[in-house]
């Protein structure tokens, strides 16, 4: 295959996908509404099953669900008839995802579950179908063709699948009234959830490793104590120990190539006045994004009266895998 071939068939792919994803928004209806509703106001979970590349859906739709505030399972139709059934309760909900609807495997759950009891959506491509005649709700995601050139090949009809699983979730998101503060309890781990949860209070430097000097303070001691704090730079305060300025290293280099007679420089002379500050309960990416912004590599952290308790830095930032942009 040439390169135009190759090129031409990729877009034939996304042009059918995205035809049938646009297609899906017509099928948005009080179907949908009331699966919505019914997982909404169910006391159990929510167990989503599929065979073949429909149960690859179901798992990711289970994941999307699991990560956004509804409690979901993935079964197997295989593993529940050999015993996994029992993990199914009165009090849960199924959702079915067939292309077809009518997957032998999927046939022999049917009755189970209506002896159970449980409410029955299914999300299928065939409204004729023995699922969709079976069960409480049926959710359309039917397509025109496939992709696959034989119209063979589930690709279109499982990116629908996925679209119309992705739509459950995020609407139950939205009628949960789901917070980022919410969603990074289930991303302790992940990039994701230090962004959405890390503070700067967690990050910063306190109590006497924060570097701090006084006005009045002499340039050998201004010196000493950015060294020895290690941060790059230095607080400056007043007498009622009130944030006054930041002396960087940086500031200290400029002042040495234009300063001869260094025996009586004071911190408050060669000081940066009102600096870049941050509260501690600020998310640390913010942080991280004031600095980028600013193009310095610390800030301040102050309390309301503005009296320094903490620095940030850059560095301690990035360690920690905090990104302006989230790639994960």
């Amino acid at each position: 295959m040439d390169r135009e071939k190759i090129i031409e068939m990729a877009k034939r792919v996304i042009d059918i996908e995205a035809n049938s994803l646009n297609e899906l928004k017509d099928k948005i209806d009080e179907n949908f509404v009331k699966a919505v509703e019914t997982i909404y106001n169910s006391k159990g979970r929510t167990i989503v099953t599929g065979m073949g590349k429909s149960g690859i859906i179901a798992r990711k739709v289970v994941a999307t669900m699991n990560s956004t505030g509804t409690p979901a399972i993935f079964l197997h139709p295989s593993d529940a008839v050999h015993g996994d059934l029992g993990i199914v309760r009165k009090e849960d909900v199924i959702i079915i995802i067939s292309k077809s609807g009518n997957t032998q495997e999927i046939q022999q759950l049917i009755p189970m579950f209506k002896r159970i009891g449980v409410p029955i959506i299914a999300i299928v491509g065939d409204k004729n179908s023995n699922l969709a005649t079976s069960s409480d709700i049926v959710i359309d995601v039917s397509v025109k063709e496939e992709a696959c050139p034989f119209d063979l090949a589930p690709t279109a009809s499982t990116t629908a699948a996925l679209a119309m699983g992705d739509a459950l979730a995020i609407s139950l998101l939205d009628k949960r009234n789901f917070t980022k503060e919410d969603f990074a309890l289930f991303h302790p781990g992940g990039i994701l959830g230090k962004h959405l949860a890390l503070k700067v209070e967690e990050m910063m430097i306190k109590g006497d490793a924060v570097p701090k000097v006084h006005l009045s303070t002499p340039l050998k001691d201004v010196i000493l104590e950015i060294t020895s704090k290690r941060l790059g730079a230095t607080s400056v305060i007043d007498k009622e120990n009130v944030l006054v300025g930041i002396i960087t290293d940086g500031d200290l280099r400029r002042m040495l190539q234009h300063t001869e007679n260094l025996s009586n420089i004071t911190a408050e002379q060669i000081m940066t006045r009102n600096p870049k500050t941050i509260t501690k309960n600020v998310l640390a990416v913010i942080a991280l994004q004031e600095m980028e912004s600013y193009n310095i590599t610390q800030l301040v952290v102050i309390d309301e009266s503005r009296k320094p308790i903490g620095m940030i830095h850059l560095h301690d930032l990035v360690k920690a895998g905090l990104k302006t942009e989230i790639d994960e």
